[in-house]
């Protein structure tokens, strides 16, 4: 059984002016991914600033999510490090808090080979007992999983069940499937590519278009699924200008900018992050306006 089917938001983490987590904001964002559509939350992912959290703040966040969201829809922990050992003790917390399912990016700038990717994989999974996705990266990690490993550790492992694939590859992603008999889950790691993930077999996406269009993200996968083939088609070009302008910028800056025009009050980013520019806030902002999404 997936840990979930359609779109699961990569969350962003709320921040208040002095720079610490805004927690009544979080459970506010929570609920409204409950109530809009959305199938699952990702907490402390890249879009989630995980990498300017602390480690307490990022368990913290973790257990809050877990406990707001209190079974209405799965949670999705992004435990990953690149010392294989942290990655190990966050996997087996956020296991223990009742996470529903583990994130785990492939180790950055130390750049493991395809060996010590298995390596670090297996000890996670043999220690953390909770289902695991593998995020595979490159733009951000410097290293990708190749489709032959993706293979030997879903052969391999019991607990290693999916795969986020943001390569924009799609031709790996056909080769996964082909190298994996179609025995492992499929999320999009880009949501401009979610259709052809689909069509490939694919379970649904983990998407930062899901924190401004919720709904539409899910229906993008849900029309899929119920055979509207060509509605599916239609909503995932309709969204692709707006999906430009998320990503216009390194993410999150994009997207805590879109959520601040929306009125969401969502905060700023921590440094090195920092605002958007003014001439791609107006890019936004129009593209915004075109897909229909309301800003104050």
């Amino acid at each position: 059984m997936s840990i979930f089917t359609g779109a699961g938001v990569a969350i962003i983490t709320p921040f208040h002016a002095d720079g610490s987590i805004n927690y009544d904001k979080l459970d506010e964002l929570i609920t409204f991914h409950c109530e809009n559509g959305t199938d699952s939350i990702v907490i402390c992912g890249t879009t989630g600033e995980s990498s300017t959290l602390t480690e307490e703040e990022h368990m913290e966040c973790i257990k809050f999510a877990v406990d707001q969201t209190k079974k209405r829809i799965p949670v999705i922990a992004g435990t990953g490090s690149n010392c294989t050992r942290t990655a190990v003790e966050m996997s087996k917390e956020a296991a223990e808090y009742g996470a529903d399912g583990l994130l785990l990016v492939t180790p950055y700038y130390n750049k493991a080979t395809q060996a010590g990717l298995i390596a670090h994989y297996k000890a996670i999974a043999s220690e953390a007992k909770a289902p695991i996705i593998l995020y595979s990266v490159k733009s951000r990690t410097g290293v990708n999983i190749e489709p032959e490993t993706v293979a030997a550790l879903v052969k391999e492992t019991d607990n290693i069940v999916a795969v986020k694939e943001a390569s924009g590859d799609i031709s790996q992603v056909a080769e996964i499937m082909y190298m994996t008999d179609g025995k492992v889950d499929l999320y999009s790691g880009n949501d401009d590519q979610i259709v052809p993930i689909l069509s490939l077999g694919g379970k649904g996406v983990i998407s930062v278009l899901s924190n401004v269009a919720p709904k539409e993200t899910h229906d993008i996968c849900a029309k899929f699924f119920a055979g509207d083939i060509e509605g599916s088609r239609a909503l995932q070009l309709k969204a692709i200008p707006l999906v430009e302008q998320l990503f216009c910028e390194v993410n999150p800056i994009p997207v805590k900018k879109a959520l601040n025009l929306m009125g969401m009050e969502v905060g700023g980013l921590r440094m090195p992050l920092t605002e958007l520019t003014e001439a791609n806030t107006q890019n936004l902002k129009r593209a915004m306006q075109d897909f229909g999404v309301q800003f104050v």
